[in-house]
């Protein structure tokens, strides 16, 4: 028997590790058709966020499901290596160690990361298991465990070897306090406040002068020429002249190109090929010098005079100033401007030119988007909306700067003779290695992430899992990485396994906090998931997250919310204790058939199977927010509010036969709502259906439940609609004119087309009224006109206690009202409360006021 209050510690308590050593989280039965997802790999810095936790139960959800359609579903584990992110913890961790960074080796350093990989893993098994995901953890995988390296080597040197991955000095971002390059997409631009300072920049002669506007007056250093639209007619006399850098006094050639923007700025364009893209092409375009101005830690280099050595903000206010001193000063204005920063380290990013390993992006994305052309190979994208935000990218794409100038990562299996500096690209190391030094940097992150697909089974060996499983069916992630790894799967996997690497993308939104802002370290408005569970259980955490949101859309964590779902499995696990009460414990399961049915079991049983099948389609769809409403809509509405209650009058008849059906209605949809929230809520609707009178060792071993036409028969469904109908329309008369739920009213009821056997007594049991049936549409009382009778009801109801009752209730809202007033009018309070509670204030003077309008209406209808 199931205990009295839900309990969602003791309920979740032990199951996954049941679930886990009773192997029902295994694949590989071959008599079932394969289905696989691969888990988006957490980084191993830390405990999961919400942000995963959402990946991971709409994962698990979709999971579950397949495995109860009788799919041989493959959920594979795993983590990602997490390069820049790992290396600055670990760093952190033994600088508060007191060890001194700057002297650890490389190969001490890795043990000390390793060590820190171990620790995390265990923390996120862990969190997966709190979460109760199916993952097959006989595969898990490891974006640096040995195969993965391999699969990360053979890629690399294939793609050299086509030329699509060369070494190159380019513009590249440069994070100065990881000190590494950084990819694009992994620059957050926001808008900062700053500054734009105009300079004069004089002729050698000093006979004039122009005007040149920066945002950044450190990089004037790395000034070479000042570039001029020869169309210009304000500098045409300043071309083929020299003027002199207000920074370094050097003498820097005037020229013309019409890349420059007469309308922008002063027209004058300072050129700066190592630490800025657009001068850059124009550096390669006359074939000028690239002099790079900073350290790798964006201090000043020795180029820089006196300010060598100064970090390039401090040097940036005592240039200006001396400037100033010197009268080439001209003014400065404030600007808000599209800075960028690093999405690790916060910092400012350095465009700096660098000799890096980049990926020639052009013929990959080419492939990507063509794919997409073909309906049966394309990667279907749910929501569609998000196949163009793919496309849109790819078009626009630039080569992917792909080394790192870190430690913790795949090393570059690029090796270069010590004698001649002969360069070997080659999967395994030269056979005469003394005589070698491989390449210190290692690859992007993303660059072994986006083998993910195939390399966890096993790719490039033909292994079984890989034939068996690949392309995977459907990947889960948030529309935030579409940019950095759901593009670069699709066009490695194209590439280097000739397949999509997945045949579908269910892309989901971010969770944001109750204000609908980006949780962030800055704000401290993260959510602890572990803090969650332990306050409203996983299930209410899983149910949350995949239910208040449309597919795609953003949702808020609202913690009332979570409470809700909490609620409702609570109405779930009521309603169970209430069905397993009458059905007793030596209840044996009943064979149901059609012919057993009265009209109300059969109203839940056509109700059922419509749910079965409105949940189906849209599980079907990912829409899992639509496939719960009509689960939960079911559950409230059809079998709690109307079905339980009716069902006490036919248990309490003497008629066995009506008893033994409705006890087997009520079983047969218990259980199915059972298996349909399983995927959802696996620990409660584990525990439920174990508590049912015959059942096998675990839901996860039954088959999900399906639509039954045979059972189906809608025919008299009107007439239970009516009764519903009736018996709501006398509860709300009875609230309108402020009477009790039990009051005795006097219904007169006109039927036009015929009710089943009961259905007054019915009628008559849940309205505590009595019942005249009349055979004319004209009578007394209020009317109620339905398709198939009219109702009317007069009631002998003491007009003094009910407005007397109803003046007591004007009289408490009045006081509220003048509460509410006096806070909003309030100048203190308007000045220091937050705005939440404002807000909140507001909201409850307009409820009082609609309610006691609402009030003064029904005392009018009676005085």
């Amino acid at each position: 028997m199931l205990e009295k209050r839900y309990d969602h510690r003791r309920v979740e308590k032990d199951k996954y590790e049941r679930w886990k050593n009773k192997g029902y989280f295994a694949s590989g039965d071959l008599s079932k058709e394969p289905f696989c997802i691969v888990i988006p790999p957490p980084n191993v810095t830390g405990k999961l966020h919400i942000g995963h936790t959402c990946d991971n139960t709409i994962q698990d959800i979709i999971a579950r499901y397949k495995k109860m359609q009788g799919f041989d579903v493959l959920y594979l584990p795993g983590m990602d290596h997490a390069g820049i992110a790992t290396q600055a913890k670990v760093m952190e961790k033994l600088r508060k160690m007191g060890r001194d960074v700057t002297k650890i080796t490389r190969e001490e350093f890795l043990k000390w990361a390793w060590e820190w990989k171990d620790e995390y893993a265990n923390a996120i098994h862990e969190q997966w298991a709190k979460m109760g995901l199916m993952l097959d953890y006989s595969k898990e995988r490891f974006t640096l465990d040995e195969g993965l390296n391999y699969a990360v080597r053979t890629v690399f040197v294939d793609l050299y070897h086509k030329g699509l991955i060369y070494q190159g000095e380019r513009i590249i971002n440069w994070d100065p306090v990881q000190m590494t390059a950084l990819s694009n997409v992994e620059v957050i631009h926001q808008d900062d406040r700053g500054f734009m300072y105009y300079f004069k920049y004089r002729l050698e002669d000093n006979s004039d002068f122009l005007v040149v506007a920066t945002t950044r007056p450190e990089t004037m250093f790395g000034d070479v020429c000042v570039v001029v639209n020869p169309q210009d007619k304000r500098y045409v006399n300043f071309i083929g002249k020299k003027v002199i850098n207000p920074a370094n006094h050097q003498a820097i050639p005037v020229i013309s190109d019409d890349y420059v923007d007469v309308s922008f700025g002063t027209g004058a364009m300072k050129c700066t090929p190592a630490h800025d893209p657009n001068d850059f092409v124009l550096g390669e375009k006359y074939n000028l010098e690239r002099p790079i101005i900073f350290n790798k830690d964006a201090t000043m280099n020795e180029k820089c005079g006196s300010y060598q050595g100064i970090d390039r903000f401090v040097c940036r206010e005592k240039l200006v100033k001396n400037i100033e001193k010197e009268g080439n000063f001209v003014k400065k204005e404030e600007i808000i401007h599209s800075v960028g920063h690093s999405e690790r380290s916060d910092a400012i990013i350095e465009p700096m030119l660098s000799k890096q390993w980049f990926v020639k992006m052009l013929p990959l994305a080419e492939k990507a988007i063509k794919n997409q052309e073909n309906t049966d190979k394309k990667v279907e994208f749910i929501p569609e909306r998000f196949e163009k935000v793919f496309i849109q990218w790819m078009e626009k794409v630039e080569d992917w700067c792909i080394s790192r100038q870190l430690w913790w990562g795949h090393r570059i299996p690029a090796y270069y003779h010590n004698k001649t500096g002969e360069l070997c690209v080659s999967i395994e190391a030269p056979e005469d290695i003394e005589n070698w030094t491989q390449e210190s940097d290692v690859l992007d992150t993303w660059f072994s992430s986006a083998l993910w697909p195939f390399s966890t089974l096993g790719w490039p060996n033909e292994t079984e899992d890989f034939k068996r499983y690949f392309p995977t069916d459907v990947l889960v992630t948030g529309y935030d990485i579409i940019f950095f790894w759901v593009s670069r799967m699709i066009f490695q996997s194209l590439e280097m396994a000739n397949e999509r690497p997945f045949k579908q993308v269910v892309i989901h939104g971010l969770v944001r906090d109750e204000l609908g802002r980006k949780m962030s370290k800055t704000l401290g408005n993260g959510v602890d998931p572990l803090q969650v569970i332990k306050d409203y259980g996983a299930d209410a955490l899983r149910y949350f997250l995949t239910t208040n949101s449309t597919p795609g859309q953003d949702m808020r964590y609202i913690d009332e919310k979570v409470q809700a779902s909490s609620n409702y499995l609570n109405k779930i696990w009521n309603s169970a204790r209430y069905v397993l009460s009458v059905l007793g414990e030596d209840y044996v399961e009943t064979p149901l058939t059609k012919e057993m049915l009265s009209p109300l079991d059969q109203w839940i049983i056509n109700r059922l199977n419509r749910c079965i099948n409105n949940v189906t389609f849209n599980m079907e769809k990912y829409d899992f927010n639509a496939a719960s409403s009509h689960l939960y809509n079911f559950v409230y509405d059809d079998f709690c509010s109307q079905y339980l209650e009716m069902s006490k009058v036919a248990l309490s008849s003497d008629n066995l036969e009506q008893v033994a059906a409705t006890k087997a209605v009520l079983l047969k949809c218990l259980k199915n709502i059972i298996l349909l929230i399983s995927p959802y809520t696996p620990f409660i609707a584990e525990e439920l259906y174990c508590s049912l009178p015959s059942h096998l060792p675990s839901v996860m071993l039954e088959s999900y439940p399906q639509y039954e036409g045979d059972m189906v028969d809608e025919n008299r469904d009107y007439q239970v609609d009516l009764l519903f109908n009736l018996i709501k329309d006398v509860r709300h008369y009875k609230i309108e004119n402020s009477l009790a739920p039990n009051a005795k009213l006097s219904l007169s009821l006109y039927l036009k087309k015929e009710v089943f056997d009961g259905f007054l007594t019915y009628l008559k049991r849940f309205t505590f009224s009595d019942i005249k049936l009349v055979n004319t549409s004209h009578h007394k009382g209020e009317s109620h006109v339905y398709n198939e009778a009219e109702l009317f009801i007069t009631d002998n109801i003491n007009k003094k206690e009910v407005i007397a009752k109803i003046n007591k209730d004007i009289e408490v809202l009045i006081s509220e009202i003048k509460r509410c007033e006096n806070m909003l009018n309030n100048a203190n309070f308007l000045a220091k409360a937050p705005q939440e509670k404002i807000d909140l204030e507001r909201e409850k003077l307009t409820k009082h006021q609609e309610n006691l309008a609402v009030l003064r209406d029904k005392l009018s209808k009676l005085s």
